[in-house]
């Protein structure tokens, strides 16, 4: 049994399966309708429990399709809705009952340590749809995004501009280490990644560079990546956050200073005309779009590494 929590808990040769696979998947598809099965329908007969504690339109949809894709069921609770560490059961409890139920768990959570507890009570695979700290799923979605527009990710340059100390940048440094990315980040020194993911990241020799200046973070990058100045729950004053981020919007100015081969991602929900302009981001530079659509094929590796 294989959980899917962070990028820093796999190998370098287990995300590449996972991305090849994800590869090899998209391009057995074609010419099929969004939800047919695929061929081999490798979760025939088995089914997912999906759980929200945050509002979610992209991880609820790209998992539910993931999962009819690979011919099996899921189930969306709602924490509300049922005894989630709750009244007079626990979460051991409820985690336990869920592993009698399913084959595999997914949580969106705003605690990276529910998900840790959780996973731990579960006789079953868990996979992280998104947590306070990481956003593993996105992150491999976005890699393989990349290498259909540039080819292999190892040795090329990415750049993450705006706010540093997130569960995407976290992930995207992670993502660094084991697949040999080169990654500048562009942030205010307020907003730079927290000590103890720097301190991974030297451990672990990534090749990262952070500045203050967003232009130096983008000269010559391969893929310009950002994301909302103020996420979910994020408990700070927004109008100050936004302000200091403000020099930090992706704009066509900023993106003629990467390669003229650059593209550009964001995982959505977009702040449109704050972190980014409407005229990258319905650019041609732009493949947010196929980003989201490439949560499904990514997922469904995932899930099918998780249960080998």
């Amino acid at each position: 049994m294989k959980n899917f929590i962070d990028i820093s808990d796999c190998s370098s040769k287990e995300l590449r399966e996972i991305l090849e696979e994800a590869k090899k998947r998209k391009s057995l598809r074609a010419g099929l309708n969004k939800s047919a099965p695929d061929e081999d329908k490798p979760f025939e007969g088995k089914s997912m429990a999906m759980i929200f504690e945050k509002p979610s339109t992209r991880t609820r949809m790209s998992f539910d399709i993931a999962v009819k894709q690979l011919g099996g069921s899921s189930i969306i609770l709602n924490p509300d809705g049922i005894h989630y560490g709750k009244g007079e059961e626990t979460l051991k409890d409820t985690a336990k009952v869920l592993s009698e139920y399913v084959d595999i768990v997914m949580l969106r959570t705003s605690s990276h340590e529910n998900l840790i507890s959780f996973g731990k009570h579960l006789s079953i695979p868990i996979i992280n749809g998104l947590s306070d700290k990481s956003h593993p799923c996105q992150i491999m979605s976005d890699i393989f995004t990349f290498e259909e527009s540039n080819g292999d990710i190892s040795g090329k340059t990415i750049s993450w501009i705006g706010d540093g100390n997130n569960n995407m940048s976290n992930s995207l440094i992670e993502s660094a280490a084991k697949l040999n990315i080169v990654l500048k980040i562009g942030c205010p020194k307020k907003y730079s990644p927290n000590k103890n993911i720097i301190s991974w990241a030297k451990k672990n020799k990534v090749n990262l560079k952070i500045t203050s200046d967003p232009y130096e973070a983008v000269k010559n990058s391969d893929c310009i990546m950002t994301d909302k100045w103020v996420s979910m729950n994020d408990k700070v004053n927004k109008k100050t956050k936004k302000k200091i981020l403000k020099p930090y919007q992706v704009n066509k100015k900023l993106m003629s200073n990467a390669k003229p081969s650059a593209i550009f991602m964001h995982c959505l929900p977009v702040g449109r005309g704050e972190e980014v302009t409407d005229e990258v981001i319905d650019g041609d530079q732009s493949v947010v779009w196929r980003q989201a659509l490439n949560r499904v094929h990514a997922q469904k590796s995932i899930i099918k590494w998780c249960l080998d």
